[in-house]
C-alpha cells in the first residue's frame, strides 16, 4: 500500500491600521479591528466551516481510513477566540475524532528562525501550550512558517525534541531525486523531512477551477489516475496546501468542496493508496537519504525561496531593525508590548512589502491589503518607532520603580542599551517621517536591486481569483 499524506495551513493575520507619522508617541493601539474582524467572519463562513463539516462527514464515513494533519498559527486561534469561536469549536471536534494529527509551529507565524534561536523556541513553545490547551495534544511534527527550512533549522527543530519536519520538495535542492520518499535532516539523521509533491499539491490548490489549464476540469477520478501514474516503488505523496483553498482561493462554486467529498472513494475504489498523518507516515517507512538544504527555502514564488518576505531593502530594513530590539524587549514586563512583540513578527507584514513585479508579481499585489508595497513599510515602520519608543519607555518606567537591591542591574541595563535604542528610533523615522520622499528613494532602490535579476526578464503571468502567493504552473 502507497500513502497520501494531507497537510493544511491554517493562518491569519492580525491586520495593522493605518497609523500616520504624527500618532507617533500618542496612539499605542495598532491594529485594524474592523477588517480581522469582517475578514475572519468572511473565511469562516466561506472556508473554515464548510470544510471542516465535510471533513468530520469523511471520517464519519471511512472512519480511520480517512486521516489529515493542520497547523494553526497561534494568531489564528487568538482571532478564533475574539471573532469565530464556532470555528474553535469545528476544529476541536475533528480532534475528538483521532483522525485528525495537530502540527508545531511558530505562535506568530513568524520568520524568526531566519534569525533568532531564542524567539523562534519560544514562539513556538507558545503555540504547543496553546495547542495543547484547545485540542488536548502535544504536537510531535513540526512545520515553520510557510515550510521554510534549511539543515540548521531542522537541526535547532530536531534539538527541540521533534521527530519529524515539512518542508517543499524543490526542484533545486532534490535534482533528480523524488518528493514521494522520507528523507532525513543532513545535520541530525534522528529529524525525518517530508517534502511536498508540489505539482499534484497545486493542482488542487492553485490550478482547479483554470479553465485555461489543460487538466481542467479536474475531477476525482482523473486526480486518482495521475496518483496511480507515481512508480511503484515510491511511497508516500505529500499534498499540503492553504487550508483556505477550499472555499477562499477556490470559491465554492468551481465545485472545490465536491471534489473533495468524493476523493476518499475514488482513492479506495479504484487505487493501493491509503490515508495517513505525518507521524503515522514516519512510523511505517524509513528514511532513504538526507536532504541538503544549506540555504533556506520555502513553499513560494516560482524561487522557492525567501524572497516573497526578505527580498528587497524595505523588507530587510524592517526585519533587522524589528529583531534587533529583541533582548530590548525581552526585559520587558508590560503584557501589551509583549503581545504587539508578538504581533509585529507575523510574516505577512514583510510579504505585504514584496516588489516582486516579475515572474510572481500580481500575486503579491492580488494579496495585498495596501495600495502599494511602499505603503505597507511606512505604516509598518510608523508603527515600529511607536513600539520602539514604548519599550524605551517601559525601560526607564523599570528602572525608576527597581527597589534598591536592583538598582545597579538597572542602570546596567538602561546604559548599555540606550545608544541602540536611539540608533534604531532615528532608523525607523527615517523612513516614516516624509513618506512620499522616502516612497520614491525605497523603490528607487528596489529597482536598482532588481535590474540585476534575470528573472525581471520572465514574461508575467495572467491572473484569475484563484491565485494565490504560491507556485502556479
Amino acid at each position: 500500500m502507497k500513502t497520501i499524506c494531507f497537510y493544511f495551513q491554517v493562518h491569519q493575520p492580525y491586520r495593522l491600521k493605518n497609523y500616520r507619522f504624527f500618532e507617533i508617541g500618542y496612539d499605542h493601539y495598532y491594529y485594524d479591528d474592523f477588517s480581522n474582524r469582517n475578514i475572519m467572519k468572511k473565511v469562516a463562513e466561506k472556508s473554515y466551516l464548510p470544510m471542516n463539516k465535510l471533513l468530520l462527514e469523511l471520517i464519519k464515513d471511512y472512519g480511520s481510513q480517512f486521516k489529515v494533519s493542520f497547523s494553526i498559527s497561534g494568531v489564528a486561534i487568538k482571532q478564533f477566540e475574539e471573532y469565530a469561536p464556532e470555528v474553535l469549536e469545528s476544529f476541536k471536534k475533528l480532534a475528538a475524532t483521532g483522525s485528525v494529527e495537530f502540527l508545531a509551529e511558530t505562535y506568530s507565524h513568524s520568520l524568526s528562525a531566519l534569525t533568532n534561536e531564542k524567539e523562534f523556541k519560544h514562539q513556538v513553545e507558545l503555540h504547543n501550550k496553546l495547542v495543547q490547551q484547545h485540542f488536548g495534544i502535544a504536537p510531535k511534527i513540526f512545520r515553520n512558517t510557510e515550510l521554510i527550512y534549511s539543515d540548521e533549522i531542522g537541526r535547532i527543530v530536531s534539538d527541540m525534541g521533534y521527530n519529524g519536519i515539512l518542508t517543499e520538495g524543490a526542484r533545486h535542492i532534490l535534482g533528480w531525486k523524488s518528493p514521494n520518499f522520507v528523507y532525513y535532516n543532513a545535520i541530525n539523521p534522528k529529524l525525518k523531512v517530508l517534502l511536498k509533491n508540489y505539482k499534484l499539491s497545486d493542482d488542487i490548490a492553485f490550478r482547479f477551477s483554470n479553465k485555461r489549464w489543460d487538466g481542467w476540469p479536474l475531477t476525482a477520478d482523473k486526480y486518482v489516475n495521475w496518483l496511480n501514474q507515481i512508480p511503484d516503488n515510491e511511497e508516500v505523496v505529500n499534498l499540503f496546501m492553504d487550508y483556505e483553498t477550499f472555499g477562499e482561493h477556490q470559491w465554492a462554486d468551481t465545485g472545490i468542496f465536491e471534489f473533495m467529498r468524493a476523493l476518499p472513494n475514488a482513492v479506495f475504489k479504484n487505487s493501493k493508496y491509503k490515508f495517513l498523518t505525518p507521524s503515522e507516515v514516519l512510523k511505517k517507512y524509513q528514511p532513504v537519504a538526507a536532504v541538503n538544504v544549506p540555504n533556506p527555502i520555502s513553499w513560494a514564488d516560482e524561487e522557492r525561496d525567501l524572497t516573497a518576505w526578505l527580498g528587497n531593502e524595505m523588507q530587510d530594513e524592517a526585519f533587522d531593525t524589528l529583531y534587533k530590539i529583541s533582548d530590548l524587549v525581552g526585559k520587558v514586563k508590560d503584557a501589551n508590548i509583549q503581545n504587539d512583540w508578538l504581533q509585529l513578527q507575523t510574516s505577512d507584514h514583510f510579504y505585504y512589502m514584496c516588489t516582486k513585479f516579475f515572474s510572481d508579481g500580481d500575486v503579491h499585489t492580488y494579496f495585498n491589503p495596501y495600495e502599494n508595497p511602499y505603503n505597507a513599510f511606512i505604516n509598518y515602520m510608523n508603527i515600529l518607532s511607536d513600539f520602539i519608543l514604548r519599550v524605551e519607555q517601559s525601560l526607564k518606567t523599570a528602572f525608576d520603580d527597581n527597589e534598591p537591591q536592583n538598582e545597579a542591574e538597572a542602570i546596567q541595563l538602561i546604559e548599555k542599551y540606550q545608544k541602540e535604542i536611539e540608533r534604531l528610533k532615528l532608523k525607523a523615522e527615517k523612513f516614516s517621517e516624509k513618506p512620499s520622499q522616502n516612497k520614491d528613494e525605497a523603490k528607487k532602490n528596489t529597482k536598482k536591486k532588481a535590474s540585476t535579476n534575470k528573472k525581471e526578464t520572465i514574461k508575467k503571468p495572467k491572473t484569475t481569483k484563484t491565485l494565490t502567493k504560491k507556485k502556479k504552473d
